[in-house]
Parts: structure tokens; sequence; C-alpha cells
């Protein structure tokens, strides 16, 4: 079976690789979230940083957005984090965070576990 924006998703891991093994662990995401975009803008990755997503109830705007971390190639939802280590509770994060945009790829990437670092992708 054919990994859907595999290609796209190797760019995305190997910029985050960059930063994790440029920085390593211990800073705050805010870090992570700008060293990502100066890593992936100098690779030349099409990306979104922190774009507003509408939500909709039954039909009605919600008043509260949802802001992804970012949106690479206009399809991949990309949430990051800076934990000791992902827990059920972010996996639950990123595949609502995709049902609200209607995409259906998602990367959690862990800046703050120790060694290499940390990435899940989703499909749904």
């Amino acid at each position: 079976m054919e990994l859907i924006y595999k290609e796209e998703v190797y760019a995305i891991i190997g910029a985050a690789i960059e930063v994790h093994k440029t920085l390593g662990m211990g800073f705050l995401e805010s870090v992570y979230q700008e060293a990502l975009e100066i890593e992936s803008a100098s690779r030349k990755l099409p990306f979104v940083a922190q774009p507003r997503i509408e939500l909709s109830y039954k039909g009605h705007r919600l008043q509260k957005e949802y802001i992804p971390d970012f949106i690479f190639y206009d399809q991949i939802v990309v949430e990051i984090k800076a934990l000791r280590h992902l827990t059920s509770n972010e996996e639950a994060q990123i595949l609502n965070y995709l049902k609200a945009t209607k995409r259906k790829v998602g990367i959690l990437i862990n800046f703050g576990s120790r060694g290499k670092l940390e990435w899940r992708r989703f499909v749904v």
C-alpha cells in the first residue's frame, strides 16, 4: 500500500530532525516552532505557521478557532510538542485537528524526548 504524502512527510521530518539535532532538548515549544519555520523556509517547504481554522458545530460557526502549529503543502497538519514523552492526549489532539481541518494526514512531532526526535504519522 502506497503511503499518502510520503515524500512530503519525509521532507518535514528531515527539517524537524535538523532542528532537534541543532537545538537538542530542553527548550520551550515556541523556540522549536520558530526554528522549524526557519529550517522549513530554508528548505523551501511550503507551509503556513499557526493559521486560524474556523470550527463549526451542527452547522453553526463557533467563536473559538483552532490554530495548528503548521499546515505544510496545504495538506499536512503538523503539531509540535516539547514533552518528555507523547501520550494518548496528544494523539487525540492531532486526530481532532485532522477532523476539524478536513485533512487526511497529520504529524505529531516531539522535540522534548531524549535521544532522537520522536514523531508519529496519523492518517484518517
